[in-house]
């Protein structure tokens, strides 16, 4: 038997802890639980449904799908079959679903509804080599005759009549699966060109979740609520690989939408969310307090200094004095406690920031409420973790030092090289993007850094999309967006200034903070674009950006910037996936506003 396989870490754990609550599903408004005994069943009957099905060992099936649990029986599935599973964003359009599917040459598709299976349908003449459309909720789908459909419940029955004559199918299958076999892809998110497969293996996988559990403290009793995209490889390790490993049951919302409410009813002691989330989070508390009772906002006026003094003794290392205890003491009972509730945080253990850059800014908010907001850094290639921040040893500004087993160097040019045992295996059907990446053992980020004094890396910025001026000033970018976001009004920041003689912006208002700005003031609008072409908005965002110049030097501030008439969308190509800008389409698309900044108009 191989012990170093995904499938055979989920069946160990379902050994040692069967009737525990490993998942748990919100239905109709009611938690419905899932024990390990159930969640393997489900498993082992979907693997030899899709065995029935013709699924062969190396052979690829895509999974179409918001979080629900039916995601993790299907990628789980098709790895104990040894086949490799390829997870598709629930938000891409038909043509990026027809690229994944049809280059990853997927035989089978699991979607999750009708919305889903409507996309692969509008593509199916592209891709010839799928054979199955396999359907987890088959609302609104009992009127398609396509022979390609088959209910998700139906290949687990077939799999379940295949248990009964034959017990030992499953099990022979798990142990045919080798350490060296990819288990999975993972599209990168195409910032600057098509998305590439990156294929990694069992062995990749065990040796990620084996040095993330040394570097950070999980425990079998954690909570954790599953909302960003599984096909992400961060989400991945949260909702799926680590809780194999350490036994924590994972929560799946009714949608996005009800997010926080689940927050608030379940409590998750590890959260993790993408910059934008805490960002968005900030922005409520801060646009919430401006609209509360006179009382609230003297106890949030004279409180969050008081917890901000607080953090800062913590965060560089200090001993708080006694009456600063006290006086936070204080600060806890009348506000930050009712805050971390209102945010469904008060029991978050392990908060974790990561797959893009943090302001620290909005770190420092977080922890000056109690909140520890630990900023990891990793890549998809590397399996998803490289460095992370620790529990009582934040260091704002760094994505922390370098996880057990991890070597990190910084070449000459700045770039940041790793070396470890979870490297991954290379690109699907690309040799010369793999070569490019892999060289002589070291993994190439494709990040500019360094590493402080204490060992912790320091992320400059992407090394592509460093800003040289035309007084030839090396400037990165993501310092001065992550500040100018750090403004409840402002939605999203485009530097720009290669080869100019002064830095420009293009900006996205915060629609819904911005609209109940102009509310308040009896400013007249109808749409994004009229909110954004009004001159009092524009007066709003020209004082934010003013804040955030005072924080930089004279070379980094923004001399012009202009407003967005439409918000960044992803179905427009101008955000990936996981809403990092495409600043290659974002420089296409909106030239005419990029000269204009530079041609005084």
């Amino acid at each position: 038997m191989n012990r170093n396989t995904i499938p055979h870490l989920f069946l160990k754990r379902v050994e040692g802890f069967g009737d525990r609550v490993a998942l748990r599903e919100k239905d109709f408004g009611v938690w419905q639980e899932i024990s390990w005994d159930e969640y393997a069943q489900h498993v082992r009957g979907f693997c030899l449904g899709l065995i029935e099905l013709g699924l062969e060992r190396g052979d690829h099936v895509s999974i179409l799908s918001e979080n629900v649990p039916e995601w993790l029986y299907a990628d789980l599935a098709v790895q104990a079959a040894g086949g490799i599973s390829v997870g598709v964003y629930p938000t891409n359009p038909a043509p990026e679903v027809r690229y994944i599917v049809g280059h990853s040459e997927s035989i089978f598709c699991v979607c999750q509804d009708q919305e889903q299976v409507d996309k692969v349908l509008d593509v199916k003449h592209d891709l010839p080599l799928l054979k199955k459309i396999i359907v987890m909720d088959m609302k609104g789908l009992r009127n398609y005759r396509d022979p390609m459909i088959l209910p998700f419940e139906e290949v687990e029955g077939i799999g379940g009549k295949v248990h009964q004559k034959d017990p030992d199918r499953f099990q022979a299958l798990v142990d045919h699966v080798k350490p060296e076999d990819v288990a999975l892809m993972v599209y990168t998110s195409g910032t600057t060109g098509p998305p590439k497969g990156a294929m990694l293996s069992h062995r990749n996988i065990i040796n990620m979740i084996e040095s993330l559990s040394k570097a950070m403290p999980f425990y079998n009793t954690d909570e954790l609520i599953s909302y960003l995209p599984l096909c992400h490889i961060a989400e991945r390790l949260l909702s799926v690989l680590l809780p194999m490993y350490i036994g924590y049951t994972v929560n799946f919302a009714e949608s996005v939408e009800t997010v926080t409410e689940a927050m608030r009813e379940i409590y998750p002691t590890v959260f993790f969310g993408v910059p934008r989330i805490w960002e968005k989070m900030l922005s409520m508390v801060v646009i919430k307090m401006k609209d509360a009772s006179w009382l609230k906002k003297k106890i949030y006026q004279r409180m969050m200094p008081v917890g901000e003094r607080f953090s800062e003794y913590n965060l560089s290392g200090g001993h708080p004095p006694l009456f600063l205890r006290f006086q936070y003491w204080i600060a806890w009972l009348t506000l930050f406690r009712a805050l971390q509730m209102e945010l469904g945080l008060s029991r978050a253990r392990l908060a974790i920031s990561g797959a893009a850059p943090i302001g620290p800014e909005v770190l420092k908010y977080f922890h000056s409420m109690g909140v520890e907001v630990l900023e990891v850094y990793g890549l998809t290639e590397e399996t998803g973790v490289a460095c992370m921040n620790l529990p009582g040893n934040q260091r704002l500004g760094s994505v922390g030092p370098p996880i057990p087993g991890m070597e990190i160097r910084i070449a000459e040019d700045g770039e940041i090289l790793m070396k470890c045992s979870h490297i991954f295996e290379g690109y699907f059907k690309d040799p010369e993007a793999t070569a490019r990446i892999k060289k002589h053992g070291w993994l190439y980020s494709g990040d500019v850094g360094e590493i402080d004094e204490a060992g912790s890396l320091k992320i400059t910025d992407r090394k592509k999309e460093i800003i040289i001026t035309a007084g030839g000033k090396n400037i990165a970018p993501s310092e001065i967006e992550n500040r100018l976001k750090f403004s409840p009004y402002i939605n999203e920041a485009i530097v720009l200034g290669e080869g100019r003689k002064y830095l420009a912006a293009l900006i996205q208002i915060e629609y819904e903070n911005v609209a109940k700005w102009a509310q308040e003031r009896g400013i007249a609008y109808t749409t994004f674009k009229s909110l954004a072409q009004n001159k009092e908005v524009y007066e709003l965002i020209h004082k934010e950006v003013e804040k955030a110049n005072k924080e930089f030097a004279q070379v980094e501030t923004v001399k012009k910037f202009k407003l967005l008439e439409k918000e960044l969308d992803h179905d427009d190509e101008e955000l990936t996936a996981t809403l990092k800008v495409r600043r290659k389409a974002i420089n296409k698309k909106f030239g005419h506003l990029i000269d204009a900044l530079y041609s005084g108009r």
